[in-house]
């Protein structure tokens, strides 16, 4: 079982090599996580324990990014 910790590692490693926004799949292909779908109560905390910031562009698509 991944602790937050390392999910949370693991998701800022792959934005900041990624130098950019990113889809969930993306982020989950780049970082070689598990999950399917990322917990809810763990991404509230990545915003405001690494400063994630989500947004969806005009098709509805969410993107990944640092603050």
């Amino acid at each position: 079982m991944m602790t937050y910790e390392n999910f949370r590692d693991a998701i800022k490693d792959a934005l900041k090599a990624a130098g950019g926004p990113l889809t969930w799949t993306e982020v989950r292909t780049n970082a070689k996580l598990p999950q399917t779908f990322p917990n809810n109560q763990w991404v509230h905390r990545l915003e405001k324990d690494i400063g994630l910031d989500r947004g969806k562009d005009k098709q509805g698509v969410i993107h990944w990014q640092l603050r």
